[in-house]
């Protein structure tokens, strides 16, 4: 049997399946690819708590996108930048970060594509994700940004989990707590 989260945004209600990630931990499993509704909705919400002066919006591959795109339609900037995952045949002079997540088993690569890096160059960016978790994506994606010549403005996610939520370096719309194997909240 399933146990499942009930997640409220704004007028939304969705049902997270809650699922296992380790020996004594399960997250509320959050998928916005596809929930365009869900995207968009966040993306009117958050606006208002965001950065007023800022370049373009950037996001990590692959779940952050439709969000990306959503809040730079919103906030009338009309380019978004991907960080992708691993290096592209397309790319030029890509410059590339570690990152060790909380939803990826090994080590990762982020990479920006070096026509990208220099677009972002003195530029004030936000950075977006759908979930920030540990962070280490968020801040891998920071320094990669950072190595590029970019000034981050703010760390934006639709939603923060376990000690992310603590944090006062991230905008975010709401928190999901971190879950026993049963399925009960953790303390």
């Amino acid at each position: 049997m399933t146990n499942y989260y009930q997640l409220k945004l704004g007028s939304l209600t969705r049902k997270l399946p809650i699922i296992p990630i380790s020996t004594d931990t399960a997250i509320a499993s959050f998928v916005l690819l596809g929930d365009d509704e869900l995207s968009r909705t966040a993306a009117k919400l958050i606006q208002p708590k965001l950065p007023t002066q800022f370049d373009y919006i950037v996001t990590v591959e692959s779940k952050g996108i439709p969000f990306a795109h959503d809040l730079s339609l919103i906030t009338k900037h009309p380019r978004s930048f991907v960080i992708r995952k691993s290096v592209k045949g397309y790319m030029r002079n890509p410059l590339e970060q570690s990152v060790n997540s909380i939803t990826t088993k090994q080590e990762q690569e982020l990479v920006l594509d070096g026509q990208d890096a220099q677009q972002l160059r003195g530029k004030k960016v936000l950075l977006v994700d759908d979930v920030i978790s540990t962070g280490s994506s968020i801040h891998s994606a920071a320094t990669l940004l950072e190595k590029a010549g970019s000034q981050v403005v703010g760390k934006v996610a639709i939603l923060t989990e376990g000690d992310a939520a603590k944090r006062d370096d991230i905008i975010f719309l709401a928190k999901l707590p971190l879950f026993n194997l049963d399925g009960t909240i953790k303390a």
